[in-house]
């Protein structure tokens, strides 16, 4: 009798941005993430998503990782810097590249609004475009500009997510073939995110709701590399007073965790956003162990030595 597989080892992971320091709303995931991974007595690592090196702000990543540690949420591992990871990307393309999943494109996003506008479609309000295909069948003499993975016949991606459910999406229609390496050179998210993922074993990703409608796109590049999805939970957003999610771009203020008073306080804000009580702990450390059962409770994680059952 074979002996049943045991589920790989929980490792999840928080991957800010450096374009400006941790508001409330992206306290919320780092908590989340955090919970999760000590939820299933796993381990919680940091990526420093530096891949987009003209919108970082210098010092940035530093603060981020100085605000972490103020509010008791410290890695497991040294961060990971996608700005030392060129070669890791580079490889990933080569291989999409040779297997013919990856070709060069010579489009401009004027180019593209172009070619939709001859077929009467224009791009809705804060909307992008999907790609019409201009250079899948060659550059016909024009420079290339960028990279973009080839899609499958069948580009309707179904997963599940622990929190939303059941969600799908057809990648052809509402993306089109998408890009992995920029016009300016610089990576992709989509590329890095998935080659990072991969090369820290991340199991479990536990991001802003605002983040899962890249999920359909980091599965068909874990499959067209070889490489298998982690599980996906996407957190509500925090909104600000106009409606919008808060966000760097939407001018949210960056946390004040000077005192422990001051942390626990941004905590509790984050922990009532994701459902969970606020507790009367003194100090981070004392808050979070209190939240650690209550999101099992939450979400039903248990050791992860039980997910297989």
């Amino acid at each position: 009798m074979r002996p049943e597989a045991s589920a790989p080892p929980y490792v999840g992971r928080f991957a800010p941005s450096p374009t400006g320091l941790l508001h409330a709303g992206s306290l919320v995931a780092a908590l989340a993430s955090w919970l999760d991974a000590r939820a299933h007595g796993g381990r919680w690592l940091v990526r420093i998503e530096d891949v987009d090196t003209p919108r970082c702000q210098p010092g940035a990543a530093e603060a981020i990782l100085r605000q972490l540690d103020a509010c008791g949420l410290q890695p497991d591992d040294p961060p990971l810097w996608q700005s030392a990871r060129g070669p890791a990307y580079e490889a990933a393309l080569r291989q999409l590249v040779e297997a013919g999943t990856a070709y060069p494109c010579a489009c401009s996003r004027r180019d593209i609004e172009a070619a939709w506008a001859a077929r009467g479609r224009q791009p809705e309000r804060h909307g992008e475009l999907p790609y019409p295909g201009t250079c899948a069948n060659g550059l016909h003499g024009r420079p290339a500009r960028a990279w973009r993975l080839r899609l499958p016949a069948d580009a309707r991606v179904v997963w599940h997510d622990r929190r939303l459910g059941a969600q799908s999406q057809d990648v052809a229609h509402a993306v089109g073939d998408f890009v992995l390496r920029r016009a300016d050179g610089l990576w992709a998210y989509q590329l890095a995110v998935v080659v990072d993922d991969a090369a820290q074993g991340i199991t479990h990703v536990v991001r802003g709701e605002d983040l899962a409608d890249n999920t359909p796109r980091q599965c068909l590049l874990h499959q067209a590399l070889g490489l298998q999805p982690p599980l996906y939970l996407h957190t509500p957003l925090v909104l600000g007073g106009n409606g919008e999610k808060l966000s760097k771009q939407n001018g949210a203020a960056p946390l004040e965790l000077d005192t422990p008073q001051a942390a626990v306080s941004a905590l509790r804000l984050a922990a009532t956003a994701l459902g969970l009580p606020a507790g009367d702990a003194a100090t981070p450390a004392g808050a979070l162990a209190g939240w650690v059962p209550a999101w099992r409770g939450l979400y039903n994680a248990s050791p992860i030595r039980d997910l297989s059952r």
